[in-house]
């Protein structure tokens, strides 16, 4: 019994050290030991990734498990989020809003996760927790540092870009006509704007036309929100006084010269 525990610490001390050598290579990381499983991030070469040793022995000899140590993004479907605005335990945390996207991770108990974004029936959420990957080794057996050349995956595609831009640029980044919000222009293309996530409802004043709306850095209103293509509504008020980023087209509020933007989704900055 003795010698096997010996002979097992050298094996995992051996593994360990050789997967410190850095990477020769860009090198996708699966959720799975299967290039057919979805890629979580990508290492670039140079980097070193640290072997996830309680998961060696469990991992074919072409393939390699690391650590992850997040924090990660990640969706799920809003019906998975509780009334205290909690991700269900046993729900599905998808790579992409969308139903067909790879599983990033099941929720457990013991995670913590931060709702950051609305996406229609979807919830985009940060999860902190240390995750399993895996790396292809480059056709050797046991664990080596270089690994397979692979091509970096492009991005999810999600219904808005997570990566905030300049007002008056569209999804694909190329120039879009800009909207002059102070002399009530509008535009149906949609496009990011951001700014601080404001109630218009007050206890003393009229009813505006919009519940909700966004200021300027000096605290001015620009544009109300119509937020009716946002399913759930029920999570907004963890985003007033923050600034946010909307996703949506603006246009003129009929009868005045106000900017109302139809928003189709919404995230912390």
């Amino acid at each position: 019994m003795k010698t096997s525990l010996r002979l097992l610490s050298v094996f995992l001390a051996t593994a360990a050290a050789a997967v410190a050598a850095p990477l020769s290579a860009t090198t996708a990381v699966h959720t799975q030991p299967n290039e057919a499983s979805p890629t979580v991030t990508v290492l670039k070469a140079g980097s070193e990734p640290v072997a996830a040793l309680d998961a060696l022995a469990n991992t074919p000899g072409d393939w390699m498990a690391v650590e992850l140590p997040g924090p990660f993004e990640g969706y799920v479907q809003n019906r998975d989020i509780m009334k205290s605005l909690d991700v269900r335990d046993g729900a599905p945390i998808h790579l992409a809003p969308k139903p067909e996207a790879g599983v990033l991770a099941t929720m457990e108990k013991s995670d913590k996760a931060t709702i950051t974004g609305l996406y229609g029936k979807w919830t985009q959420i940060s999860l902190q927790k240390k995750l399993i990957g895996y790396i292809h080794l480059a056709g050797r057996s046991g664990y080596v540092s270089s690994a397979t050349t692979v091509t970096a995956p492009s991005a999810p595609v999600s219904p808005a870009p997570v990566t905030p831009v300049a007002y008056g640029v569209t999804t694909a980044g190329r120039p879009a006509p800009m909207v002059n919000l102070g002399d009530g222009g509008s535009s149906t293309l949609p496009r990011l704007f951001q700014g601080k996530f404001v109630s218009t409802r007050s206890a003393f004043h009229p009813r505006r036309p919009f519940d909700w709306a966004l200021d300027d850095d000096a605290g001015e209103r620009y544009a109300y929100l119509d937020i009716s293509k946002l399913l759930l509504t029920e999570q907004l008020d963890k985003y007033v006084d923050h600034h946010v980023v909307v996703y949506g087209a603006a246009k003129s509020v009929p009868g005045g010269k106000d900017i109302v933007i139809e928003v189709e989704s919404l995230q912390l900055k």
